[in-house]
């Protein structure tokens, strides 16, 4: 496996691209641009699992990258629930719905595997 030399080429960072964008797109329209609390808190927590993926990277620890990793993972769990916002305000259709949290789950599992990995190499030097 090549090494990985930029936080652009890691997969769950291009995936939580992937869920800002459409986040964004999605919170441009109807009624969730105009209810401004639930669109920032929603594009804030899906900036965050993208942001500390690149900033985890950035470390000079792999233990680092391994706690911003846990971080990014755990703002996906927020955009999943406040998906489920979405759903009970009836805000979108359950295609768009389920568009979004196929879009965080897999920014979250494929974010998930990686610190999965690290701490397995952080256990096996230890």
């Amino acid at each position: 496996m090549a090494k990985i030399t930029r936080f652009e080429e890691l997969t769950c960072w291009k995936a939580s691209r992937e869920l800002v964008k459409l986040v964004y797109k999605l919170s441009s329209t109807g009624n969730l641009a105009r209810d401004f609390d639930t669109k920032s808190q929603l594009r804030r927590a899906a900036l965050s699992m993208m942001n500390n993926i690149a900033e985890g990277f950035a470390r000079f620890s792999k233990k680092e990258f391994i706690r911003f990793l846990d971080i990014s993972q755990s703002s996906g769990a927020e955009v999943k629930s406040m998906i489920y916002v979405l759903e009970d305000l009836e805000y979108f259709d359950t295609s768009t719905i389920n568009e979004l949290h196929q879009k965080v789950d897999e920014a979250r599992n494929l974010t998930l595997g990686l610190l999965k990995y690290l701490n397995g190499k952080l256990k096996n030097q230890g």
